[in-house]
């Protein structure tokens, strides 16, 4: 395997495709205000990062992305031979990530579906020609990232009963039989793509347009680390507390009120819905292949 020093991204769309992901893990935590989530304004419902934490693990995460879309460009043979590639150079970002944060886990799960997004992007490339990306180009994107992961909910999950050390989302998976972001990814990302019609279907391309987005997606995701935090009944109060939001169809001043207040309401629960703000930064990322923006 070629070392990062020696790695050449022989395609300009690949370090495109790889800023474009830096800027979605910008983008999503300088959104504000999100409900028990890091933000310029608020650390959540976490006392052990704030925004600062987050912009160190994302430049530490950077080159990592770069290599990823460049693996998956240079990839011959079978998809699921591509995940172990991935896999490898994943494992090498997240003890970047861990060393930058001190320990503190701010990108481990938008680490993962970066690799596998970022690969299929490069896979993409390798077979067409193009710069702009289509709303369908995207989903054959994410059709290559099912193909990629295919073999993760049987591999992973169904064998973690002989695992010493489990993950958060394994332990999900065996309490709640909650399948997190493996599940996502091996689906081809459906709620990536339900956001992602959602978002393209707004009339105003603004900041706030991405907050009701967040709402949305709050309200159909099964969060991982909402789960993890309070419990399976918790992140259920969750998603029908944010679909009372969402079909309030709040003006853009009552729901920034509603949601700064709701950041409260999580905060002194211990809540943070960190699976949701990863589906969004990853819903991001595509909308910059697309050409569309929100700024």
């Amino acid at each position: 395997m070629l070392k990062w020093s020696e790695e050449k991204l022989t395609d300009s769309r690949l370090f495109i495709a790889s800023s474009y992901a830096v800027n979605a893990l910008h983008y999503e935590v300088a959104l504000a205000p999100k409900p028990g989530l890091v933000d310029p304004c608020s650390s959540g419902a976490h006392q052990d990062m704030n925004v600062f934490t987050f912009i160190n693990s994302i430049t530490c995460l950077a080159p990592f992305f770069q290599r990823y879309s460049q693996a998956g460009f240079a990839h011959t043979g079978a998809l699921i031979q591509l995940f172990d590639q991935l896999r490898g150079i994943g494992q090498e970002a997240e003890e970047a990530m861990l060393q930058a944060t001190k320990g503190i886990n701010t990108h481990k799960g938008a680490n993962f579906s970066f690799a596998v997004l970022l690969g299929a992007t490069g896979v993409y490339y390798q077979q067409h020609d193009k710069a702009v990306l289509t709303a369908e180009d995207t989903n054959q994107i994410l059709q290559l990232a099912a193909d990629i992961c295919q073999h993760l909910v049987k591999q992973d999950l169904q064998q973690i009963t002989h695992k010493d050390q489990l993950s958060y989302g394994e332990k999900n998976y065996l309490t709640y039989g909650t399948m997190g972001i493996r599940g996502e990814a091996a689906a081809g990302y459906p709620t990536v793509k339900k956001l992602l019609e959602y978002l393209r279907q707004q009339p105003q391309k603004t900041s706030v347009s991405l907050l009701r987005g967040l709402v949305y997606l709050m309200s159909e995701t099964e969060d991982s680390n909402l789960v993890h935090r309070g419990g399976y009944e918790a992140m259920k109060t969750v998603q029908q507390e944010m679909q009372k939001i969402h079909e309030a169809n709040l003006s853009d001043t009552d729901l920034l009120r509603e949601l700064t207040t709701y950041d409260q309401v999580l905060i002194a629960r211990h809540l943070s819905p960190g699976g949701s703000a990863d589906l969004l930064a990853l819903a991001l990322y595509f909308l910059q292949l697309e050409g569309v923006s929100f700024w």
